[in-house]
């Protein structure tokens, strides 16, 4: 044997094993590539599911666009609406200023009228010996005063005759019986 076929059969063996790994790469090519084919046949597929998604949203933006047009004005308007009501709560903050100062005028008539009544009562009281005491409630009570506190409670003393407040009795009074007043 010669060198030559030595070196013969190391080129046949070395044939035979780069085949070997060639056909063994190609398998796990061919594996790779199913994966990938299997990976980018469910990209195709949620692609496909995703186009008419797609579709409606670009129907959605393309609806949308005149309504977002409309929506500039509409904020213009309600800024005007805002300022128009401002200004309206402003003139209203006015006019309830002025109820105030009514209403305070109004007290202070009114406690002037009551003053007045006041003493109109008082001097009718006094007319009649009696006191008027303010208690805490807002009505008033006839109190006797000093020089009555000798007497009976209940009794009132008018040109000699003594009157019982107890037995008092509301009368009523019918126009049937007969009016003296003939223009009334």
């Amino acid at each position: 044997m010669d060198f030559m076929q030595v070196v013969l059969i190391v080129l046949v063996l070395v044939g035979i094993w780069a085949v070997a790994e060639i056909a063994m790469t190609v398998r796990r090519a061919r594996q790779s590539v199913d994966t990938l084919d299997k990976t980018v046949g469910e990209v195709n597929d949620a692609i496909a599911e995703a186009r008419p998604v797609i579709s409606k949203l670009d129907g959605v933006l393309d609806d949308l666009g005149p309504a977002l047009s409309q929506v500039e004005p509409l904020l213009r308007q309600a800024n005007v609406a805002v300022e128009a009501l401002s200004a309206d709560l402003i003139e209203v903050n006015g006019v309830l200023r002025d109820v105030s100062s009514v209403t305070g005028t109004v007290s202070t008539a009114s406690g002037a009228v009551s003053g007045i009544a006041d003493a109109a009562s008082e001097k009718v009281q006094k007319f009649f010996a009696k006191k008027v005491r303010h208690t805490d409630f807002p009505g008033r009570a006839l109190v006797p005063s000093e020089d009555e506190a000798s007497e009976p409670a209940g009794t009132i003393e008018v040109e000699d005759d003594v009157f019982d407040a107890s037995s008092a009795h509301y009368f009523t009074y019918d126009a049937a019986q007969g009016d003296d007043c003939d223009e009334c």
